[in-house]
């Protein structure tokens, strides 16, 4: 475990995680690659907003590992995944922090994923609507 470099270089950026109850699914056309009521939404300056769903939420059979990898200075190294449906691959759709800075532990055993490569990614009410 480590601090994040980020939050001590740039104290002011703001980056926040919010546990939140409302049912959260993507989807790729037919397919459903995560559908929970446990995602953490995270705010972040300068980004739009993600929600990271638990592992154990996510359709892990439809995501490829990438060879991808990207670091953020405030919440670590992130390793990509593909997702595949059927014969096709969007690349780099899905990400998750597996040893995320002291800061955003909670992210870690969480995937998210790129609204802008699935825009299926829809928030529902509690009562489904």
């Amino acid at each position: 475990m480590s601090k994040a470099p980020g939050h001590q270089k740039w104290p002011d950026h703001r980056v926040t995680e919010e546990p939140i109850s409302q049912r959260i699914r993507v989807t790729v056309g037919e397919t459903t690659l995560a559908d929970s009521t446990s995602v953490i939404r995270v705010e972040e300056d300068g980004h739009p907003t993600r929600y990271y769903f638990p592992t154990a939420d996510v359709r892990m059979d439809r995501l490829q590992p990438s060879e991808t990898s990207t670091h953020c200075p405030f919440k670590g190294s992130a390793r990509y995944f593909s997702v595949v449906d059927g014969g096709a691959a969007l690349q780099n759709a899905a990400w998750s922090y597996e040893e995320p800075f002291d800061e955003h532990i909670g992210l870690k055993g969480h995937i998210a994923f790129y609204d802008d490569k699935i825009p299926a990614i829809k928030v529902r009410s509690a009562d489904g609507a």
